[in-house]
C-alpha cells in the first residue's frame, strides 16, 4: 500500500532578531515539516548572513 504524501508541508522561517532590529532586508529560509508530528509553529537556530551570527528563526506561514 502506498504512503500518503499530504503530511509534509513547506514552511518559511524568518529571523526574529533582524525583524526587531529595524535593519533593512530579511533573513528567510524555506524548509519542510511533518504536519502530524509538529502541529505548532517551528523554531530553529539558523545563520543570519546580514547580522553574521546564528539567531532564532520562527515559522511565519
Amino acid at each position: 500500500m502506498a504512503k500518503k504524501k499530504g503530511d509534509r508541508i513547506q514552511v518559511i522561517l524568518e529571523c526574529t532578531e533582524h525583524k526587531n532590529s529595524g535593519m533593512p532586508g530579511t533573513s528567510r529560509y524555506i524548509t519542510t515539516k511533518n504536519r502530524k508530528n509538529t502541529t505548532g509553529r517551528m523554531e530553529l537556530k539558523k545563520y543570519n548572513p546580514i547580522l553574521r551570527k546564528y539567531t532564532i528563526h520562527k515559522e511565519i506561514k
